[in-house]
């Protein structure tokens, strides 16, 4: 990765909480805390990340503190970093008992053509209004899509999105996220069946002409379609239309990769970790 490459993801991963939330210092650690309820944006925020100046020195007294804080906000207790800026934090992370998953980063060049690629007959993408009526059903999909992980067919479907949709009405999740897809800093791009229904959903975060795409998960009744590399594609043409020039995202899985390399990903040379965080593609 080149080295204005790394400081613009640098920044990104830096500055796109500010849209959503508030930070508070605790040594060497800087919390995101949400200045409103309810989930504005995948994964958060709430995550604690090494500062820019402190990146090095970083205590156990500092995760300490921060993790106190988390329970105080009654979110979870998790972190993320970038492995090159932070090296010696992982140990440190895992010495205090919380799990850290790698997540590998993707990267597009803003030259390279990305045509869309084919839906089934009857499906449309369709990028979600603040009051779309398919707005819940995608807020739950991924959440589906995530607890069966890989690409094979699934078994839940159209009854257990119902379920999760009404879940996430209820709890508050889908008001406190459309003032954020309003103002611009969540667009999510969905899609649906004939009846309106989300088979495939993805977003992305534009913050300084920088995004990283995520939250990209089919429906496990509906994958081996196309959905996923057709929603990834639809994203980064949506967000170069809107000025975003640098594209990059995190893979979990091999088999997850192998679809973004053939849309033009390519290794970013750099890997986020996420202790304790909720699931993110």
């Amino acid at each position: 990765m080149s080295n204005s490459l790394r400081a613009r993801i640098e920044q990104y991963y830096a500055t796109m909480p500010l849209l959503f939330s508030d930070a508070e210092e605790f040594g060497s650690l800087r919390l995101f805390v949400r200045k409103n309820p309810g989930t504005s944006y995948d994964g958060g925020p709430g995550h604690a990340q090494p500062t820019a100046e402190g990146a090095s020195a970083v205590t156990a007294a500092d995760i300490a503190r921060v993790r106190a804080r988390q329970r105080e906000l009654v979110v979870p207790e998790a972190f993320e970093w970038l492995a090159e800026v932070a090296p010696g934090l992982r140990d440190r992370i895992e010495a205090a008992g919380l799990p850290v998953s790698e997540r590998p980063l993707m990267v597009i060049d803003p030259h390279h053509p990305v045509p869309q690629r084919p839906v089934p007959e009857g499906v449309r993408l369709h990028v979600l209004t603040p009051d779309d009526p398919a707005l819940p059903a995608s807020l739950a999909l991924p959440r589906l899509a995530f607890a069966e992980q890989g690409t094979a067919v699934g078994s839940a479907g159209h009854e257990e999105l119902s379920a999760v949709a009404d879940e996430l009405s209820k709890d508050g999740t889908v008001t406190s996220i459309r003032p954020t897809i309003r103002a611009g800093h969540k667009t999510i791009i969905a899609a649906l069946d004939p009846d309106g229904t989300p088979l495939a959903v993805g977003h992305y975060h534009p913050a300084h002409g920088t995004t990283e795409i995520g939250g990209i998960g089919t429906l496990p009744t509906a994958r081996r379609q196309g959905l996923a590399a057709a929603i990834t594609t639809a994203l980064v043409n949506h967000a170069r239309e809107h000025g975003v020039g640098t594209i990059f995202l995190a893979h979990a899985e091999d088999a997850v990769a192998r679809i973004y390399t053939r849309l033009g990903f390519r290794p970013a040379d750099s890997t986020l970790f996420i202790a304790n965080q909720p699931a993110r593609s």
